[in-house]
This record gives structure tokens, sequence and C-alpha cells, in this order.
């Protein structure tokens, strides 16, 4: 009955990671999966997450069936999270938000409902992108294109290549420039894979011609508190609600919360007033329904109680902080070995680009013999997650990244 069936491939980041795994070098180094690793190589558990938690397990109810949007409380904790509790889209009620099963599950509900409302609308995303990007819309029925963004020469964005494309300069019809009306996906804050952001002016630039153009912004927010802080990182959403513009924000609580298993994220749509925002809703609750029904409880749960929790809401604040700082740090001793191996090379990216993710400018083959030679490992594109990186192994990835540089 199905031998049409054509095998799959497997994801090649999980692939990469079983892998590892399955690797019996003692020294072996992952850098490939997108998860913050401790200093002890430890995936952590976050005192205030614990604390939540415990709480709630001090009261066991019954656990009926959430509302198709989500609970409440939880939708209110992200919303103020994004745009802050007095944010004038929050209090007057034009932002409709939905509980979903992770970042993921926001970006395959808004690409549903983008081609259901919006079927002519080409989708652009980041050259290069998160992999699942292209898979999620083009699997809602969408025709994907990249525009310009990441500079492989200077390891830094290409901004006046994307600021063309995005103005339309070029031949709409053989892509390679947006048309008026496409959805332009973007990265809020630690561009995954590269590392590389936008800065506050690059953004006041690039915002004018999204609202003049009529563009449609898809931001994916994954790793808010990993850039420059909690607040910080809600720059681009800020702005774009500042200029009037509606859009559509994927987040993801995952990594600043380290629960991701617990798949809690949420997709929320800036519109321009309350009652156009409440249409948005009722049509997001249906693609949920037509997706999976409901989210489930208990993650939301837990990051509604931190959030909601101010002595909770400041232990998990300063808990991502060091988190952030421990990443920074990271960055900063391996660009100081790696300089002292090759004074030759410049390596000043890795200390520019922000977040999890760098692209480190090694060729797939180099990757391939980082892998083989020093059990060092790292996605063939060359983004390394930094996270991965700790005291004990800093040192030995610089001198295995100067050995296939060399």
């Amino acid at each position: 009955m199905f031998q049409h069936i054509e095998p799959y491939a497997g994801d090649p980041i999980l692939t990469l990671n079983e892998a590892f795994g399955k690797d019996p070098r003692p020294h072996k180094i992952n850098l490939s999966i997108g998860i913050y690793f401790d200093d002890a190589g430890k995936l952590p558990v976050m005192r205030a997450v614990r604390e939540a938690e415990t709480a709630m397990l001090q009261s066991i109810g019954p656990r009926s069936y959430q509302p198709m949007e989500g609970a409440a409380n939880y939708r209110s904790a992200v919303q103020q999270l994004l745009f802050g509790a007095d944010h004038e889209a929050v209090l007057s009620k034009r932002i409709a938000t939905v509980q979903t099963i992770g970042g993921s599950g926001g970006l395959k509900v808004g690409g549903d409902f983008l081609k259901r409302y919006f079927p002519h609308a080409p989708v652009w995303v980041s050259d290069p992108t998160w992999d699942n990007h292209r898979a999620m819309f083009e699997g809602a029925g969408f025709a994907v294109n990249t525009y310009p963004y990441y500079d492989a020469a200077t390891g830094a964005l290409n901004f006046a290549g994307m600021l063309q494309v995005f103005k339309g300069d070029g031949d709409v019809k053989n892509s390679s420039a947006i048309a008026a009306g496409s959805i332009v996906l973007m990265h809020a804050c630690c561009h995954n894979p590269t590392g590389v952001d936008l800065n506050a002016a690059q953004w006041a630039e690039l915002i004018p011609v999204i609202k003049a153009r009529g563009l449609i912004p898809y931001l994916d927010i994954a790793y808010q508190g990993f850039g420059d802080g909690i607040a910080e990182d809600t720059f681009a959403l800020q702005a774009l609600t500042a200029a009037g513009i509606s859009f559509f924000c994927a987040s993801s609580f995952s990594k600043s919360f380290s629960l991701y298993g617990e798949r809690c994220g949420a997709l929320s749509v800036v519109c321009p007033d309350a009652a156009q925002a409440e249409l948005v809703l009722g049509q997001m609750r249906a693609t949920v329904r037509k997706n999976y029904s409901s989210p489930p409880t208990h993650g939301g749960q837990i990051i509604a109680r931190v959030l909601q929790t101010p002595a909770l809401h400041a232990q998990w604040a300063n808990e991502l902080s060091g988190m952030r700082e421990r990443i920074k740090l990271m960055r900063q001793r391996l660009h100081a070995v790696l300089q002292a191996k090759l004074p030759g090379k410049d390596f000043s990216y890795f200390l520019t680009q922000r977040g999890m993710f760098s692209y480190t400018g090694l060729s797939a083959e180099q990757v391939d013999r980082l892998r083989e030679d020093h059990a060092v490992y790292l996605v063939r594109s060359g983004r390394m997650c930094v996270a991965g990186l700790n005291s004990g192994n800093v040192e030995a990835t610089a001198v295995a990244m100067a050995a296939v540089l060399a």
C-alpha cells in the first residue's frame, strides 16, 4: 500500500544530534542543536520555573480542555512581555494573541491564516534563515523567496542589498525584488542561524519602506532576552507598532524558560483597532481548531505564574541575564584563542553577532573535518550554537577550528 512513499531524509540538525549521541569519543563537543546548556554542559532547570511548578503541584485540580485560543492569563502575560503592560496597543485591545504549541505552532497557525486571507501574497525570508521557516510556509501553500541578508565576506549584515530588495528595486517577476503586499519574515533579535541583527538605525530606515509598500511583516522572536535584554530585544516590535503597521509575531519560551519539551509559544497579531483584532482572533481560533483544537495546559501555566508573580519574574529575569552574559563570555574566549592562533585572520564577527548562534565562516568541508578529526559537531552551513560552549570545552573548540582554518 505504501511502496510509493519516498523515504524521509531526516532533519539535518536532529540527525546530526543523533550522530553525536552515538559518537564514542569522550572528548566530543556538540555545537549543533539550538539548546542552551550551562557551564557544566547540562540543560538547566531555572529556579523560578522550579518554584512556580512546585507551587502548582500543591493544588492539583481537574484538567479540562483549554479554550482554542489558550489560557487568558498566559495570553495576557505574553502581550505584556512583548509590548509592556502599559503599551497603548495592549490597553486598547488591538493585539490578538493565541497560545500555540511552541513558536513553530505560532508560525503554522499564522501561515494557515495568511494563506486563507492573503492567498496570492508571496513570502520572503532572509538568506539564510532557519530551515523550518521555508518548510512551514511552503507547507501552507506559499511561494517562498529569499532576500539578501548575510554578508559572508564580513560576517555582518548586507543591509544595502536587503533594503534594495525591500524597496522593490529589481525584477519582481524574476523574484529579485519584493512586490508590494508581500509577506516578509524577519527575526526580531538573535537571528538564527547567523547571529547577525539589524541595529536600531537600520530598522528605522527599513520600517518606512515596509509601510509605504504595504508589506506584511511576520516577526519571529524565539530568543527574547538573549540579545541585549528582555525589553531591549523587542525593539523591532515596538518600532513597527509605533509606525502604525499591522504585523504578525510568533514567540517562544523554549529557550528563555528552558522548557523545550513543554512546547510553549504564542502568535500575536497587532491590528489597527480592537474591532479588527476581534475578527482576527476569531479566525485564529478557527485555525487552531483545524490544526490541534486547543493547546496544552501545564507549561503555559508555569510561564504565566512566573511572569505574573513579581518575585518570580525578577528571579527569572536575573537567571536569563546570567545565561545571556555567559554566552557573551564564551564568544569573547573563543575569539581570544582564535585570534591568538591565527593572528592574520579577523574573528571580530564572533563579538558582534548576538544570541545563541553564530556563522563561523567554516565551509561544509571544514565542518566535516572538525567533526571527523576533532569530534566537534557543527551544522554543515557553519552555524555554531555558542550556548554549547563552556569553560571546559571552549579552548579545545577554538584550537580545533584554528586547525581546520589554517
